[in-house]
């Protein structure tokens, strides 16, 4: 099944068709049921979409020309713009990560990471990541993001599949993360 999916660098043109998968996996969007098999909680605008584009830092996957999966990684000066993220950056030289000394200009925040459901479980995360680690590992060395503890399967997608490392965790607005760390020189395949 993956071996159709072409996985491309967002343009303006693909903003239609990441709202659209947006929508249906938005926590606010789901009912309990729905969110056990996961979900993101940040909806984007068409300018923050717009933005992160052009700063590079939206890939997608799609399937006959329809967007089946999209990964934002974008610089914490992005991302500052949702109040978890300021919470986030001043935690970074705390966290300990290999022999790496993190600041938010070496770092970039990776996620959200949205794959349709019908697309799951079929072996598209690593070559999808793995595409988005190569146009950004020259940039930066390591990528952080963050999962809440209550989405059992992004922890297994990122832990167990791309063996990302927890390095923290922290609680915002009476929720509880982990806080992963992934060394960019690293192939997730």
């Amino acid at each position: 099944m993956i071996e159709n999916i072409q996985f491309e660098v967002a343009k303006n043109s693909d903003i239609e068709g990441v709202i659209a998968l947006q929508s249906i996996y938005l926590v606010s969007n789901m009912t309990e049921e729905e969110k056990a098999s996961g979900f993101v909680t940040t909806p984007f605008s068409i300018d923050q979409l717009q933005e992160v584009i052009r700063q590079e830092g939206l890939f997608i996957a799609k399937d006959n020309n329809k967007i089946i999966a999209y990964i934002f990684a974008a610089s914490w000066d992005y991302f500052s713009q949702w109040a978890i993220f300021n919470h986030m950056t001043p935690m970074l030289p705390g966290l300990s990560f290999k022999d790496f000394k993190m600041t938010d200009r070496n770092t970039f925040q990776y996620g959200p990471i949205c794959i349709d459901k019908k697309y799951r479980g079929k072996g598209l995360i690593n070559p999808f990541f793995d595409f988005m680690r190569t146009h950004l590992v020259k940039r930066f060395p390591i990528s952080i993001t963050f999962i809440n503890k209550t989405n059992i399967p992004s922890q297994k997608a990122h832990i167990e599949k791309l063996k990302w490392a927890i390095i923290g965790d922290f609680e915002f607005n009476n929720n509880n993360y982990f806080i992963l760390g992934y060394d960019m020189s690293q192939p997730s395949i």
